[in-house]
Order: structure tokens, then C-alpha cells, then sequence
């Protein structure tokens, strides 16, 4: 099979896929972390923006969270957004969209009962009305499945998966004849060096052409880790960014632990940037997520530490702060791209 067959099978499987079984994946009983539970900050300022673009604009207080894993990020949202504007709060809608039954249940039990939050298992059992508001995901991109293509002795070849004559799992390249990864790399004229392998995220471009034509007014916010295809000659890249992350060690060999690990790769930033630009979205920008965070205000969330106990909330805050927006950190291995349509207000709300 493909390695996009591959991935869904692990990963994606009803019963048995990574995300999809009874099991922590997020913190340190899990195999990784996310920004959104570093600590309730994050959240904070996320809501902090989009109060002031509802109060801004004429798009109803609706915000769809498209795979929000164990809810920390929405807990920490909905909290702020009712201390920030309790009569808009009254008025606002929270559209989980999440396709693994044990992170709904997750979920449920984060966020209280009393948020007004309505949960789906697909983004097309969402009501129409809730087609105009704030789309967010976080990581969502990097999850999905991927085909992988190397370049040996002047020929481009898929990598495919299969199992050795021992029972073990393993590759096996043949020359590339999918026509629509051709296309891909015909389109982003993409040029590789002897050995080099990547992704190649076809099932990223149906998933934008999904959110994107569904949004109908308002704005998307992605939050990922990428490249730009001008990085493409970068010595880093040149073994693909397909990487597992298992009881929070990285694992080269995306073959180990199957259906037992995350699997992850690196988005092209310039594909769904111009994917949703073709769905007619402005694209405001894509920034380091320090850089947004900053830009955005979380500088303000700095509190005067004479407080010596470091384990105290305002200790706690401040050094998350500083955590996220660091350079060399690992939050800022993340970008965050904003796509609008129907409003013009991001400029001003990251950029007063």
C-alpha cells in the first residue's frame, strides 16, 4: 500500500488507529505536547482577538475548532471569553468537529456542561447556520496522511509499504506513476537533489478544499509547522520530514510502533496558502508562532514576579510566556497562517 494508505490505516482506523483508540496521547502520559495545554495563556489571548473581531465585524460569534483533542484549548477560551464579554458570550456558539468518539469524550470531560459548546463527528453534519464565524485548528494539517516520493539515479519513485519475508514491515520503491503527485510537483515546479525523499500532502489539499468551501464568511486560523518550498535544498529536508513521536521521543522510522505512535509531517505552507486563496480567502499572513503571540499581545500577560515560589500561577504564567515565544524554542517550530474572507480586521487586531 502507499504510505497515505499506510497512515490512514494506523492512524485513522475506527477501532484500532492512533487517534482513534482509548488512549492518553497529549502530555506526559502521551507521546507528545501541544501549545493549547502548555498552560491556560494560550488560550487566553485567542480569546482576548476574537472577542474584539466579533465586536468588530458582522460575523455572528461562532468559532468551529476542527479536531480539538482533549478540549484544554476551548476550556481555556470559553473562561476568558465570558470574563471578557459576558453579554457576547450569551450569544456565542462553540462547534466541536471530532472524529475520534474517546477525544469527544475527552472533551466532554474538560468542558463544563454549562459552555455552550455542540459537538460532530463531521464538519458536514454541522448546522448551516454556523457556516460564517472564526474556523480554528491546531495541528490539524500535519496529521494527515501523506504519499512519499524519493529521488534515486535521476528518477522520481513512491515509496510504498509492505511486509519482508521475515513478517516485518517495510519499503519498497517503484517509479512514479500517480498522476495527481505528478501534477503536484509539475505545478510547485519542484526540484529535488539525488537521494532526497518528501511528502507529498494530497490529502491536505482535499481537506482545505473541505474547510474552505464550507466557510462561507469569517476567518480560518491554522496552527502548524511547515516549510516553504525555497527551504526544499535545506540539508534537514533532504530525508522528507515523516517522523513518529512515541512516549515523546522522536522515532525516524515511520514503520515502528504501528497504530502505537503519532505519525507527523512538515506542511507546504505555500500549497494551502494558495489553496485557500483560491477559495477566495485573503491571505492576512503567516508568522513564527512567537512572533504571532507577541504581535498579538501576550507580552501584557507578563505579570511582576516578587512571587518566590515558583510554583505559584503567576510564576507558572510568566515562564510559559516565555516558553512560547523564545526563539530556538519549540513553540516556534509553529506558524500560524490567517486567511479571511468577508471581514478585513486582522491587520489591526496583530498589528494595532
Amino acid at each position: 500500500m502507499d504510505f497515505a494508505e499506510y497512515m490512514m490505516a494506523v492512524l485513522y482506523h475506527p477501532f484500532e488507529g492512533y487517534y482513534m483508540k482509548p488512549k492518553n496521547k497529549v502530555g506526559t502520559k502521551g507521546d507528545f505536547i501541544t501549545t493549547s495545554n502548555v498552560h491556560n495563556v494560550y488560550g487566553k489571548l485567542f480569546a482576548k482577538l476574537l472577542v474584539k473581531y466579533f465586536n468588530e465585524t458582522e460575523i455572528p460569534p461562532v468559532i468551529i475548532e476542527v479536531g480539538g483533542g482533549n478540549g484544554r484549548f476551548a476550556k481555556h477560551l470559553l473562561e476568558e471569553f465570558k470574563l471578557l464579554d459576558a453579554p457576547l458570550y450569551g450569544r456565542l456558539t462553540y462547534v466541536m468537529v471530532e472524529t475520534s468518539s474517546y477525544h469527544i469524550h475527552l472533551q466532554k470531560t474538560t468542558i463544563p456542561d454549562s459552555e455552550p459548546v455542540s459537538y460532530f463527528t463531521s464538519l458536514e453534519d454541522v448546522p448551516e447556520s454556523f457556516r460564517k464565524g472564526i474556523l480554528f485548528s491546531n495541528e490539524l494539517f500535519d496529521a494527515l496522511p501523506v504519499h512519499v516520493i524519493e529521488y534515486t539515479n535521476g528518477t522520481l519513485k513512491e515509496v510504498f509499504v509492505t511486509i519482508s519475508e521475515d513478517g516485518d514491515l517495510t519499503e519498497k520503491s517503484i517509479q512514479l506513476e500517480n498522476e495527481e503527485i505528478q501534477a503536484y510537483i509539475a505545478k510547485n515546479n519542484l526540484i529535488f537533489s539525488e537521494g532526497q525523499r518528501m511528502e507529498i500532502p494530497l490529502v491536505m489539499m482535499h481537506t482545505a478544499n473541505i474547510l474552505g468551501e464550507w466557510l462561507l464568511a469569517g476567518t480560518i486560523i491554522t496552527v502548524d509547522y511547515g516549510y516553504r518550498f525555497s527551504e526544499l535544498a535545506s540539508q534537514d529536508l533532504m530525508e522528507g520530514s515523516l517522523r513518529g513521536y512515541y512516549q515523546h521521543q522522536l522515532i525516524k522510522d515511520p514503520l515502528k510502533y504501528p497504530a502505537e505512535m503519532d505519525l507527523t509531517s512538515h506542511i507546504h505552507l505555500d500549497t494551502l496558502e494558495g489553496r485557500f486563496e483560491g477559495l477566495g480567502f485573503n491571505h492576512v499572513g503567516t508568522m513564527r508562532q512567537g512572533e504571532f503571540l507577541v504581535a498579538a499581545g501576550i507580552l501584557d500577560y507578563l505579570q511582576d514576579n516578587q512571587d518566590p515560589n515558583p510554583f505559584s500561577e503567576k510564576s507558572k504564567q510568566n515562564r510559559a510566556i516565555r516558553t512560547l515565544i523564545m526563539d530556538g524554542s519549540w513553540s516556534n517550530s509553529f506558524h500560524v497562517l490567517i486567511h479571511e474572507k468577508g471581514t478585513n480586521k486582522w491587520n489591526k487586531l496583530i498589528n494595532p
